[in-house]
């Protein structure tokens, strides 16, 4: 059994809860300034250069949440894949595991959806709290800190046979904003960790540890200033609180069910944007009895996921898409807000590649016949490109706790409900299209569409707000209700942006434990 570097009834230490890109920056962050973290994590603790393997299914079982939950409304993956909403995982590390490394920037206008494109019906639009000019700080130090490529004079990584397909695609269409990404991937060594060898399975961890991960940078790095704990397989059940409302401690699972309380100081909340809002539901009570933090109603509410979807192409020479980074490149030019395309919002196209195992479940989920087993045989001849989308908010894409499901401990299940928006159907044709024609343009004979599969890119549901009616927390991710409560993941974002969230998430982290620890330092918590 564990030894706890911390006793459970030490009530000055900051329990983070979650270790991935929010949860494990944020508790390296307070170890670094000194203070005393415990954080808990549902998974278990894997070595990256013992456990990892180059299979997609083991490797997806292995790390995966596949804990009950259940789906509802018109999106596509409520129909296939209607008890995996999700596809993140659970494990130290969290989804920085398994995400294929993209790192880019929010634009000033995401910052400002409300402002820019107007009020949408059915769209329950805000701007954020905070602005590119102030989290732009944030993202040098999370660009440095993560080792992205095209940042700090660090080169980018090669070009793969994927990405050279849609290079020259673009080009062909006059695309202007396309390159080999800004990847959080050492293009060379780099913070003791060596250059990616183009093994091709980022989406099941990195073998080598090339690719920024929680894992093995963040906790390691923490555990190292004697400050910070980890405690694999503890399932928070529920946050408590004092009778004035501050939050006191979280109960959590141990591995073998047992039923644990470690008290705190304050508690960041960093499990995923359907873990962290459940969190906050299922810890009701009689102060709180819509769930903490919740005066707004708003926690659990305005689900996005991106709107997403692939476009698989045949061509008649081999391309060996698998060969290299999974997530190789990108075409921006589509991501700017121009209503004249039908839509408000834009879009990116990036290069994605499944393995054989994947594609057959992902391609045509529950297909068979001729255009499936086509694909299938021509897997060598494909190239991929995957579509990330800013979704609309809405209030009634939200997660909800289950009134009959129960999960292993006995807790209501969470269901995530979805709806998809008519701008984000209108946008997802457009990105259909032009996925298509980047394609076609260098020769492609087949084209594929292929639906959204379960969400990787997770967020709202906590959002940010500068007023306490409209959201969850505030602009350092405090929650609006109670002082020492904070959301330290993607369940913050107030919009969904089209760029990939990692690095937004990350920098939120390093932003807030500047706060946290300035309101230390001035006994506000």
């Amino acid at each position: 059994m564990a030894i706890n570097k911390f006793e459970k009834n030490d009530d000055s230490v900051i329990v983070v809860i979650g270790s991935g890109a929010g949860g494990g920056t944020l508790g390296n962050e307070l170890a670094q300034k000194g203070h005393k973290v415990v954080c808990l994590e549902a998974g278990a603790r894997l070595n990256f250069a013992t456990d990892f393997a180059n299979e997609e299914w083991p490797m997806f079982d292995k790390i995966s949440w596949l804990d009950k939950r259940t789906t509802s409304g018109n999106w596509q993956v409520a129909k296939d894949f209607p008890g995996l909403p999700a596809w993140i995982c659970k494990t130290v590390g969290g989804t920085t595991v398994h995400w294929a490394g993209a790192s880019l920037r929010f634009q000033e206008h995401e910052f400002r959806a409300r402002t820019h494109y107007g009020e949408i019906n059915g769209a329950n639009l805000l701007d954020w709290p905070i602005s590119l000019e102030d989290l732009a700080p944030y993202y040098a130090k999370a660009e440095d800190k993560m080792g992205v490529t095209r940042t700090n004079g660090i080169p980018g990584l090669p070009s793969n046979n994927n990405y050279k397909v849609m290079e020259a695609g673009a080009k062909k269409l006059g695309y202007k904003h396309y390159h080999s990404g800004r990847m959080a991937i050492n293009s060379e060594a780099r913070d003791s960790r060596t250059s990616c060898r183009q093994l091709g399975f980022c989406f099941q961890g990195c073998r080598m540890g090339a690719k920024w991960s929680t894992l093995y940078t963040e906790i390691p790095k923490a555990e190292k200033t004697g400050n910070f704990e980890i405690r694999p397989q503890s399932h928070v059940l529920k946050i408590e609180h004092d009778a004035n409302g501050k939050v006191t401690g979280v109960v959590y699972a141990d591995h073998e069910g047992n039923h644990q309380r470690q008290l705190a100081k304050a508690v960041c909340v960093a499990g995923n944007s359907i873990e962290s809002p459940r969190i906050l539901l299922n810890s009701a009570s009689t102060l709180f009895p819509d769930g903490l933090a919740n005066s707004s109603g708003q926690v659990g509410r305005n689900y996005m996921r991106h709107l997403t979807g692939s476009v698989y192409s045949i061509f008649d020479k081999p391309v060996h898409m698998h060969r290299g980074t999974t997530m190789a490149g990108i075409i921006s030019d589509e991501s700017r807000h121009d209503t004249s395309r039908g839509f408000v919002g834009g879009y990116e196209l990036e290069t994605v590649s499944l393995g054989v195992p994947f594609l057959a479940a992902f391609l045509l989920p529950g297909a068979w016949g001729r255009d499936f087993t086509a694909f299938m045989d021509a897997y060598d001849h494909l190239a991929g490109m995957w579509i990330v989308g800013e979704d609309m908010p809405q209030e009634n894409n939200a997660i909800t706790l289950h009134d009959t499901e129960k999960d292993q401990h006995g807790l209501p299940a969470p269901n995530v409900h979805y709806d998809d928006h008519v701008n984000d159907l209108a946008m997802r044709r457009h990105a259909f299209d032009a996925g298509a024609r980047v394609h076609e343009a260098v020769g492609a004979t087949r084209v594929m569409e292929t639906p959204p599969y379960p969400s990787t890119h997770n967020l709202g549901t906590n959002r940010m707000s500068l007023l306490a009616k409209d959201g969850v927390v505030n602009k350092w991710g405090q929650s609006h209700d109670i002082s020492n409560l904070f959301v330290s993941d993607g369940s913050q974002f107030t919009t969904s942006a089209s760029e990939n969230p990692t690095l937004t998430i990350v920098s939120l982290a390093i932003r807030q434990a500047d706060y946290i620890s300035d309101q230390l330092s001035k006994n506000n918590l």
